[in-house]
């Protein structure tokens, strides 16, 4: 009980430490910088020490604040830091670390996937817009994985292929005033990861998502329908609950309507 405890709580700092890293990398994306180097202040570009950079406890013993120049440090860092330690956490109490070596692989490469849809979420949260730097390596990192497993890759693929098409179509439709080329790209890596029927509620929980909060925000801060809106937070969370209960989600709704 003890051992299973201390690897739980080991996933979550480990988690907490990627997302320290994420951070790192949606401000380096954003400023156009290289990932090496020392972290600095975003504000006084002061060089930040190791006791600067420990995930969510340096938040909160400098109170938000940055050490030198005193200026609040974004509620992002720490958000950022504990929500990848609980994904990391949930994926972990889910799938485990698998069996054999295949399953090791595959556990990290959801640890992978996953870490490349925190950055594509916050990033089109804040610039709406999906980097290509991380996420096309993800679709041809995912892509090979899936090639390698043959008994199972047309599942996957046929599934990325339906709702990077549906995307796509929307795009061309709209002249991509509905939807950014970005969630076309990001509908391919969906598909790679869910497979069938996954990828199905994905979307759907993405559209329900997306329509409730888009309900929201017009009520509350009356935007109109033509406000711009990112979907990709959407779309990954979509995702993200389709990987751990989509097979459940999708046998219920068979049940509630076939029956």
């Amino acid at each position: 009980m003890l051992t299973e405890t201390l690897i739980y709580l080991f996933v979550f700092i480990f988690g907490l430490c990627i997302g320290s890293f994420l951070n790192c990398v949606v401000f380096r994306l954003e400023q156009k910088e290289k990932l090496s180097g020392r972290s600095k202040c975003p504000h006084c570009k002061a060089t930040l020490l190791w006791k600067d950079l420990f995930p969510v406890f340096s938040f909160l013993l400098l109170l938000g604040k940055c050490r030198y120049c005193s200026k609040k440090i974004s509620i992002q860092y720490p958000v950022v830091e504990i929500a990848t330690g609980l994904m990391f956490l949930v994926v972990f109490w889910v799938f485990g670390f698998g069996i054999g070596i295949h399953g090791f692989i595959n556990f990290v490469l959801l640890l992978y996937v996953l870490s490349v849809l925190i950055i594509v979420f916050v990033y089109d949260f804040k610039y709406y817009l999906i980097p290509d730097k991380v996420l096309l390596p993800a679709i041809v990192i995912t892509l090979l994985y899936r090639i390698s497993s043959l008994s199972l890759s047309i599942n996957y693929i046929v599934a990325s292929a339906v709702a990077a098409g549906f995307f796509l179509a929307i795009f061309l439709i709209s002249s991509g005033r509905w939807m950014g080329f970005g969630d076309v790209k990001l509908a391919v890596l969906m598909g790679l990861l869910l497979g069938f029927p996954n990828v199905l509620v994905a979307l759907f929980l993405a559209f329900f998502f997306g329509a409730i909060i888009g309900v929201m925000t017009m009520i509350y801060k009356k935007k109109s329908l033509k406000s711009e809106m990112p979907f990709a937070p959407f779309l990954i969370t979509g995702t993200f609950v389709a990987l751990l209960w989509g097979t459940q989600l999708a046998g219920w709704y068979s049940n509630l309507f076939l029956n």
